[in-house]
């Protein structure tokens, strides 16, 4: 009798040794895929911000150059090199807005807001039959 009950706990011993080493191998193999994906993420992380630090330096590229060419001696250059023949704006010219350009803007629209088509009604009466 004591034959079989130390194979049933040598059995068993070797059933839980085993099912750790299975469980302990498990968490082994998910802890490696997940230090792959984080590390996937993070080379995509680093390539997608590399293209925003391009698309940055080449929109300051732009902008460099579009205000080069606004500066006043660019657009005199332009004007003498291609005929236009465009003058500075006089003080006639000019109109100085010094209130607030969103409420005068607003006042403008809706200045003929209830006068516009404005058809007067008249009624007319049918005297009876």
């Amino acid at each position: 009798m004591r034959k079989n009950d130390s194979h049933a706990f040598v059995n068993q011993l070797l059933v839980c040794l085993l099912v750790s080493f299975g469980f302990g191998g498990s968490i082994g193999l998910g802890t490696v895929w997940m230090r792959h994906q984080i590390t996937v993420l993070a080379k995509s992380n680093r390539a997608l911000q590399a293209g925003i630090d391009e698309v940055k330096r080449r929109h300051d590229a732009t902008a460099t150059v579009v205000e080069s060419e606004q500066s006043l001696p660019a657009l005199t250059r332009r004007n003498t090199g291609w005929h236009l023949g465009l003058a500075p704006a006089t003080d006639a010219q000019v109109v100085r807005v010094t209130e607030d350009p969103v409420m005068r803007l607003a006042r403008r629209r809706d200045s003929n807001l209830f006068n516009d088509g404005f058809v007067p009604v008249t009624f007319r009466i049918a005297q009876g039959n």
